[in-house]
Parts: C-alpha cells; structure tokens; sequence
C-alpha cells in the first residue's frame, strides 16, 4: 500500500469524524534511457529483456561471414584471422556477442583496432562499453574523437584521421547526431511495467496479504479519535505499511478501528494480462517473435520453425549486414593506408541452419533456369565469383 502523509492531513478532519481514507494519486515514474541504466534495468534486471537480447546476439555472432576481395572468396585472410581470435582475451564468436548485444541495448558498440607499427590490417580487436565512451565533437560538429573513462582515468582516440583506431556502430536516432537509439530503449515503459509487476508480486507474497483502503473509527458513543490516536496511527502505517516493500503486510487494528478494502484485487487489475502483455512489448521492441520466448497469447507465426525464421530474416539478417557493412569499410581503411585491397564481409546465409529451407528453394529455381551462365547463377545466389572461365558466361 503507498500514501504519504499529505494524504492523510487532508484526510484528518473527516478522519477525526469517523474515518481515515488513504490515497496516493498514481504518478508514472520511468527509468533513465542511459546506457548503463538500459543495461542495468532492461537487460541486468528484466528476463524477457535479457532472454531476447541473448537471443539477437547469438543468432547474429553465428552467422558465418566470408571475407571477398577483388570479387574472390578468401578462405585464409588476415581480416577472417583477426575475426577469429580478435585478442588474447576473446575468441571471435564473444566479441560479436558483445557488438550484437550493446546496440541491441544501448543503439551504440565501439570497437577498437590495435594495428602494428608498421600500419597494415589490426593486430587486435576490442569492444568498448558504451556507457564509458563519450563522443568529442569537433567545431563543424562532427566527432573528431572520443573519450573513453575507466576509473577516473581518460583516454582520448583521435578519430579524425584516414586510418580510424575506433569504429563507433550506432543505430538509427531521429534526434540526436552523434549516439544512436537501440531497440531496448523504445521498449523500456514495458520494462517498467513488467519489473514493477514483479517486484509487486514478490512483495505480495511475502506478505501474504494486502491492505489497501480505509480504516473506520467505529465507536458507538459519539467518541472521536484524540490527536495523539491520530498521529500515532499516522505514525505507525507510514513506518509498517507504506511503500512497495510493504505491500500486503498485515495490519493489527485496535479500539474500534475496522478496515474496509477499496483497492481492486489482482484479478480485478488482470495482473498476469498486463505483465504478459508488457512481456510482447519488450519482445516486439527488441525484434524477438513472442513465440520464440514462449510468451501466452502470440499467435502471429502458424509455427516456431515459422517464427524462427521471421526472426532471422526480419532482425538477425538485418543488423548482421548493418555490422558487416561497417566492419569492411573500416578494416579496409587500415588496408589502404600501405596499399593494401579491400575487402567485404558476406554472410553464408547457406551455413544458416534456420533459413535452410528458403535456401533450398531458392538453390533449386536458380539450378533449372538454364538461360542463366554460371556467373549469373552464382550472382543471385549470393555467392563470389570463380577465377576460371567455366564457359558459360
């Protein structure tokens, strides 16, 4: 039960009459959307939140990805090394993970690239916390830097040269021009919702019961409560009964005084309605099919093979050529700078268990169509060009 004691002032003359309402007009309080809060709050704190994120940034850090340069396929590149062992701490599938995760959360990852004295491809790659980096804006307003904090120290990255130490992945953000906007801030008005549904219940069941109402001065005689009954019982419910912590702690009523319930119950709130419905919130925001976190009440896909691979074509896919897009552009600038090729990362969306079936289909109809060259057939497919001439174009 929450009141404060505003409430009961306004409360006293009808109270000394014969009974104390107490109320608390309802205010919305939301979490901050900083990156350490998102982090904290919507992923830290939240299961469906941390499942869904976890869910994204596996299913995209295992997306294979091929390196392409000068239109070949490169089974040994010194960019498809790095991304396998990016430094002594991480092998390739946790650094991903990392990227994938923090602009799933946050709308922003910051990688680092340690390159060799004598310039060329990185030596190592690192991810960087968001919520430690801070962009440093030049005088036209474009980043020329960023600052990165770790225990009172700072690091500055020049970022303003034609070899960039820092690559800064941020998602779209329609009012902000230099840090982006990530799926778990839009849905973070669920998080509240669903965090504070939970941290009722819990308090709930501890308590084993919930008073919320009026108390009823009910003597008989015409007596009214003294000032010294009334602030002592003022006393007593603002220290026993107020806040979320004590919600549904027992009350031990005395002297005439009765209770009389006004609050609506669970059912009448449909509790597990709109803790399941915030639950799709967060899901929908992050991109996740309710389905795929076996949610009640989601009936979008006929199945979850359905629904998996929506997932994968409608959210994986798409921040994994976001990402891989980023990644050649940046690791080929280190590359030019000594005269070096440049590269694109693919995805093998063959070595994609979930898509395996449009794959197939896809594979069958390009394979009949027989005015089609092999180059062509390998174009549509996604796949890199041969060295030889195989005579058909």
């Amino acid at each position: 039960m929450d009141f404060d004691g505003s409430a009961i002032e306004e409360a006293k003359a009808s109270a000394l009459g014969g009974m104390i309402a107490f109320e608390r007009p309802g205010r919305a309080v939301f979490s901050p959307r900083d990156a350490a809060t998102l982090a904290r709050t919507g992923y830290g704190s939240n299961p469906v939140g941390f499942r869904a994120v976890r869910m994204l940034s596996e299913a995209a850090a295992s997306v294979p990805l091929s390196v392409i340069e000068n239109g070949q396929a490169m089974a040994d590149h010194p960019v498809g090394r790095i991304l396998a062992s990016p430094n002594p701490g991480q092998d390739g599938q946790s650094l991903l993970e990392a990227v994938f995760g923090h602009l799933a959360i946050s709308g922003n990852a910051f990688l680092e690239a340690v390159a060799p004295p004598a310039g060329g491809w990185p030596a190592e790659l690192h991810v960087l916390r968001p919520d430690r980096m801070a962009v440093v804006p030049g005088v036209d307003g474009w980043p020329e830097g960023y600052e990165y904090r770790v225990g009172g120290r700072k690091h500055r990255f020049a970022n303003d040269g034609a070899v960039r130490p820092v690559l800064h992945l941020r998602a779209f953000h329609p009012t902000d021009d230099h840090y982006g906007m990530g799926p778990m801030a839009a849905g973070m008005a669920a998080v509240d919702v669903h965090n504070a549904a939970g941290r009722w219940a819990k308090a709930l069941l501890d308590n084993a019961a919930r008073p919320s109402g009026a108390i009823v001065f009910g003597a008989k005689d015409g007596r009214q409560m003294s000032e010294e009954q009334f602030r002592r019982l003022q006393s007593e419910l603002e220290a026993n009964h107020q806040g979320v912590g004590n919600a549904g702690r027992p009350m031990l009523l005395e002297g005439g005084l009765d209770w009389k319930p006004m609050s609506h119950s669970p059912k009448d709130m449909d509790f597990l309605e709109t803790k399941h419905a915030a639950a799709r919130e967060i899901a929908l925001a992050i991109g996740v099919p309710p389905m795929l976190l076996g949610l009640p009440g989601d009936n979008t896909y006929a199945n979850y093979q359905e629904a998996n691979r929506a997932f994968y074509r409608l959210t994986v896919l798409p921040v994994v050529m976001k990402v891989a897009s980023a990644l050649s552009a940046w690791l080929s600038d280190h590359a030019s700078a000594v005269g070096g090729a440049r590269i694109t990362l693919q995805p093998e969306l063959d070595r994609v268990p979930a898509l395996t079936t449009e794959r197939e289909a896809l594979w069958r109809r390009v394979g009949e169509a027989d005015f089609l060259s092999v180059a062509e057939k390998r174009r549509l497919l996604g796949l890199p060009a041969i060295p030889q001439d195989l005579g058909n174009g």
